[in-house]
């Protein structure tokens, strides 16, 4: 069975949840325009006919 890690300093803390937070944003931004996109074929697909 494995040790558990020993605690992070603040430092290495702070830039890991410093990257999380980007990670998350760029997560928030891709699936905001996915739905965009998904919209936006939906209005085009209904007001073709």
């Amino acid at each position: 069975m494995t040790e558990p890690a020993p605690p992070l300093p603040p430092i290495k803390r702070a830039d890991l949840e410093r990257r999380r937070r980007g990670r998350n944003w760029a997560l928030f931004v891709v699936l905001f325009a996915l739905a965009g996109l998904f919209y936006a074929i939906t209005i085009a697909k209904m007001t073709r006919h």
